[in-house]
């Protein structure tokens, strides 16, 4: 395998990367500036101050949330979010310094409040100006770099088209090299593209400038092949990249990370961590409390209803995984007559003889999981996730579905992308549990906070329709 000191990835700093910096220093002066018009002559000078403080403070901070790596490729909206993560963690420190040297004490609700309001989106706006004149710049073909593709395979043509699909990065495609024979590669080529040549014609293209960048997207398996073309290019001047296959892989949630130094990439993982996870779990603790406030009242009369109308106890619980896989005791409005739970669960069906008549109202309404809103509240559930099953069909379909225990990754929700997406109810064949299972996936490995807003918003038009609800 490859050492560590063999090769190295160095990032230098770029204009790009300069007129970021300048960007958000401008953000921050044109905010302080206009903080200045709510405030008394006498404060201005501090709150100069302030803003000398944020630009030093930002500095720190960026070093936290990565806002200054490099964007080439990435999506605005991830920009646009890192941002915000940075100013969460910038703005309560300038506030501490602020109120320990007392330099913000005497600035009024309105300055604050323009100051923190219009930081970010200052900032955040300079970076949409900025990737606007890259693209238009870009396609206009300047500031462009001419790339090449080591390895005629489903990958390459991938890389290909992704790149193509981003005229923001300025690369331009100067083909496919590969040292198989084309009869064993043409199948995979665009019919607009063409197989350049073999590693020699690649060496002496890069050797002669008309390459600025190489990307190689042999699989990991061909490590002797990869190593020879490694040390042909390395008698170039051009960039070397290797693009891994680890689309192979069922990828739940891919980041890179180091140990002592050495690269790892993750393959199962959770997208909730960190700042996301603090962001989430404030998310769900606002929201639930405010829920829990607007239905006490008509949480109170559906387990009146619950009580009055057959024997047993009002609410239900039942054993469920939670995150990692952890027991958790689920809640729910009473549905169905009291029986025994066995290790084999039968799922309610349409005119199931065990609902009651209220819990056939409060099923199809769904306000029967509104009990599980403390769940949220104690942290062994979230707003949004994948839905909890019961035990026995965890240990049931775990052994039939591929990868099934990976929606334990996350907490389980109330709500979640495939009820929303019309999986919701009754799983009484493998191939439905499986697309569900799909789009459980699928949300961990494409979680933020606005698409669990989408989904809730869309588990309100859900419910409405009560479609697979019984």
């Amino acid at each position: 395998m490859f050492s560590s000191s063999q090769f190295q990835v160095r990032q230098h700093r770029s204009l790009v990367d300069v007129t970021y910096r300048l960007l958000d220093a401008a953000a921050i002066l044109a905010s302080t500036i206009a903080a200045t018009r709510y405030s008394e002559l006498a404060h201005v000078e501090a709150l100069i101050v302030v803003g000398a403080t944020t630009w030093l403070l930002h500095m720190v901070a960026v070093e936290i949330s990565g806002l200054y790596r490099s964007w080439r490729g990435a999506r605005l909206s991830n920009e646009l979010w890192c941002v915000l993560v940075n100013w969460l963690y910038l703005a309560p420190a300038v506030l501490g310094v602020g109120l320990l040297t007392r330099y913000n004490v005497d600035f009024s609700y309105q300055t604050k409040v323009v100051w923190l309001t219009l930081t970010p989106i200052a900032m955040a706006s300079g970076r949409v100006l900025l990737r606007f004149v890259l693209r238009s710049l870009r396609r206009r073909g300047l500031n462009t770099r001419q790339f090449a593709i080591c390895g005629v395979n489903k990958l390459g043509v991938q890389l290909a088209r992704n790149v193509s699909n981003s005229p923001e990065l300025g690369l331009g495609f100067a083909g496919y090299y590969d040292d198989r024979p084309e009869a064993r590669t043409a199948e995979q080529l665009d019919e607009a593209r063409e197989h350049r040549g073999d590693l020699a014609e690649l060496v002496h293209a890069a050797r002669e400038g008309k390459i600025d960048i190489i990307f190689i997207t042999f699989p990991m398996r061909a490590e002797d092949r990869i190593r020879d073309y490694l040390n042909k290019l390395g008698d170039t001047t051009a960039s070397v990249y290797i693009v891994p296959d680890f689309f192979v892989f069922q990828m739940l949630h891919a980041r890179w990370s180091q140990i002592d130094g050495l690269p790892v990439v993750s393959v199962f993982e959770t997208p909730i961590s960190g700042i996301d996870g603090v962001i989430k779990r404030g998310f769900d603790l606002v929201a639930a409390s405010a829920l829990l406030v607007l239905l006490t009242l008509p949480m109170l009369a559906v387990a009146a209803m619950v009580k009055f109308t057959s024997p047993g106890p009002i609410f239900f619980r039942q054993k469920r995984y939670g995150l990692s896989g952890e027991e958790i005791h689920v809640w729910k409005f009473r549905s169905m007559r009291v029986h025994e739970e066995s290790n084999t669960v039968r799922q309610a069906t349409k005119g199931d003889d065990r609902i009651t008549s209220v819990g056939e109202v409060i099923r199809q309404t769904s306000l029967d999981e509104l009990p599980q809103l403390f769940n949220v509240l104690e942290g062994s559930m979230s707003l949004v996730g994948p839905r909890p099953h019961a035990t026995a069909h965890n240990e049931q379909y775990r052994t039939l579905i591929n990868g099934y225990m990976l929606r334990h990754k996350v907490k389980p929700g109330i709500t979640g992308l495939a009820q929303v997406n019309g999986w919701r109810g009754e799983t009484e064949t493998l191939e439905k549990m499986q697309m569900r299972v799909e789009f459980d996936h699928r949300y961990i490995r494409e979680w933020s906070l606005w698409m669990d807003l989408k989904i809730l918003f869309k588990t309100v038009l859900v419910v409405l329709k009560q479609e697979n609800a019984y």
